[in-house]
């Protein structure tokens, strides 16, 4: 079971690869449209005054490569949705298997736990894909960050499966990891159309250079940046509660419920950014572009307590690392 689980995670960095090259093939070629020339009027006499009077311009339809660049760019998005469908379900499927494997829930170390959380954000982004199907063209930004990420925790996170250290052994096991699992998923969602939104909203302002120009076939601002609030207050509840959990489950396995330990205090500090933003978001005099930085900020917190703390950092949570 282990061996398969490897094989598959493998799969899946594949097809999420494939996923990523059709939609930058589909971004690439955009949304070619069919366009109305406007031919110059010809002048005509009426009537023995020898008034003119324009004929009407004439409808000049975009030429056959044109439609046929239309629907190559939209067969190329259907494979990197179906691509990344199927790459969905291989990571799946690696997960079951490792965690059948370990004869527990597969979220015991870093490996673990950054296949879960891009597992939980791919499966919420089909989700969201299948009610608005216009984001499609976000799907390259969300397969890149998935190869990334799968990558990363195949070739460099990985460690061989063993039994959980005894202090993990525990019902709150499931409840807390589970839900900073499934909260960090949404997260991790969540900053794909916040950046988005960023670089849309300079090039809608007229900004033309590096980074913004690549907004260009992006969804609108307006858009992102409401997706990217439904996104973050879905999550952040879910966020509070599991941090609540931790820390009971901390009271239970050794004796009080916080002591500021570095996964601890940077989990407090993502709580804090969060929740900044979310008040950001709801104060009309803060700009959505401020707030939206706000919530890019508290990713990035996230990444600090997930790579940072775990590789750098020793502490009651030390367990999460490579070892």
């Amino acid at each position: 079971m282990s061996a398969l689980s490897d094989n598959l995670v493998t799969f899946a960095i594949l097809a999420y690869l494939v996923a990523m090259i059709g939609h930058a093939v589909e971004y690439a070629l955009g949304n070619v449209r069919t366009r109305v020339a406007t031919a110059a009027p010809v002048r005509e006499l009426v009537g023995a005054g020898g008034g003119v009077v324009p004929t009407p311009p004439a409808p000049v339809l975009s030429p056959p490569t044109a439609d046929r660049s239309a629907r190559r760019a939209r067969l190329a998005g259907l494979i990197g949705v179906g691509a990344t469908a199927v790459a969905a379900v291989l990571h799946l499927a690696a997960l079951v298997t490792r965690g059948l494997a370990a004869d527990r829930m597969p979220w015991g170390n870093m490996y673990e736990f950054v296949l879960t959380v891009t597992f939980i954000g791919v499966a919420a982004w089909l989700v969201v894909l299948w009610k608005r199907p216009s984001l499609r063209k976000l799907g390259l930004f969300l397969t890149l960050v998935m190869v990334l990420l799968v990558a990363t925790a195949e070739l460099v996170l990985y460690v061989p499966i063993v039994p959980l250290v005894p202090a993990l052994n525990s019902y709150w096991f499931v409840i807390h990891v589970s839900t900073i699992v499934f909260a960090s998923g949404i997260f991790l969602l969540g900053v794909v159309p916040a950046v988005g939104f960023l670089m849309r909203n300079g090039y809608e302002q007229g900004k033309r250079s590096f980074p913004y120009t690549l907004a260009k076939r992006l969804p609108g601002a307006v858009g992102l940046e409401r997706l990217t609030f439904a996104l973050h207050a879905f999550a952040f509840p879910i966020f509070t509660f599991a941090v609540i959990a931790g820390a009971i489950w901390a009271e239970a396995a050794w004796g009080r419920p916080w002591g500021w330990d570095p996964k601890e205090t940077w989990a407090f500090i993502s709580w804090v950014v969060y929740a900044g933003y979310l008040h950001a978001r709801a104060t009309p005099s803060v700009k959505r572009n401020v707030a939206t930085w706000i919530a890019v900020l508290g990713f990035l917190t996230m990444l600090m307590n997930l790579f940072g703390v775990n590789i750098f950092f020793t502490g009651l949570h030390s367990y999460g690392g490579l070892d």
